[in-house]
């Protein structure tokens, strides 16, 4: 097999094997076989295992030595750290869309946030998506391929936490709209303070009702899910 062939199969396995890791398909006690994914994926072992190792790295599984791999399950401390690193990153998306100005995916964005704020029922999971696609598309804006970059690694262990975490109320996911809404305006105002400031708001009011909601739920021990010594 040439090295670009091997290059290849590698990343493939990283990206199918992360996709069902984002999708909730393993148990937090399944350990993630090679043989099994390999057959799974019809993909060899090798590009399998380097996957894996991969993807430990990147922070979405935990190698335990002569137990297996498994799903990492986050701690409370992991929560803290993502949402510090998304207010240095999706500060710095912002404050860079609002100097380069609006763009067409943005106000695509926009107008769908727009349509589901407008009706008198809000669908959660609905609003929810469209959420993560504004922050998509807000980095894309920043027209910086290394922040972009960055970010897609921290997207991911974002949507692994939130597996964990109960959704949304109504309010707040009606609160979050209008919040994503007034970052557009700011960016297409062009006012990279204000648009910063208001994300910088947006993070930590999604931060604290998240930890509101696994208040009366919070488990006694350091991970979210299943704990392993």
């Amino acid at each position: 097999m040439s090295v670009m062939s091997a290059a290849l199969h590698r990343d493939q396995a990283y990206a199918r094997i992360r996709d069902l890791v984002m999708s909730g398909e393993f148990a937090p006690d399944e350990p993630l076989s090679e043989r099994s994914l390999s057959d799974r994926l019809a993909l060899g072992r090798t590009p399998v295992r380097e996957a894996l190792k991969a993807l430990a790295k990147d922070g979405l599984l935990t190698i335990h030595p002569m137990r297996g791999t498994f799903v990492r399950q986050l701690s409370f401390d992991d929560l803290r750290e993502i949402h510090e690193l998304r207010l240095a990153l999706e500060g710095m998306a912002a404050y860079l869309a609002a100097t380069r100005g609006p763009t067409e995916g943005l106000a695509q964005c926009a107008r769908e946030l727009r349509r589901i704020k407008s009706r008198a029922a809000i669908d959660v999971e609905e609003a929810q998506q469209a959420g993560w696609s504004f922050h998509d598309e807000l980095f894309r804006a920043t027209g910086n391929s290394r922040l972009v970059q960055a970010y897609d690694n921290l997207r991911a262990q974002s949507g692994l936490a939130l597996q964990k975490m109960p959704q949304y109320n109504v309010e707040r996911t009606r609160q979050a709209v209008s919040e994503h809404l007034d970052i557009h305006a700011a960016v297409e105002a062009q006012d990279p303070e204000g648009a910063q400031q208001l994300m910088w708001r947006h993070l930590s009011s999604a931060f604290e009702a998240r930890l509101r909601a696994l208040g009366a739920v919070r488990p006694h021990h350091s991970a979210i899910g299943d704990q392993r010594s």
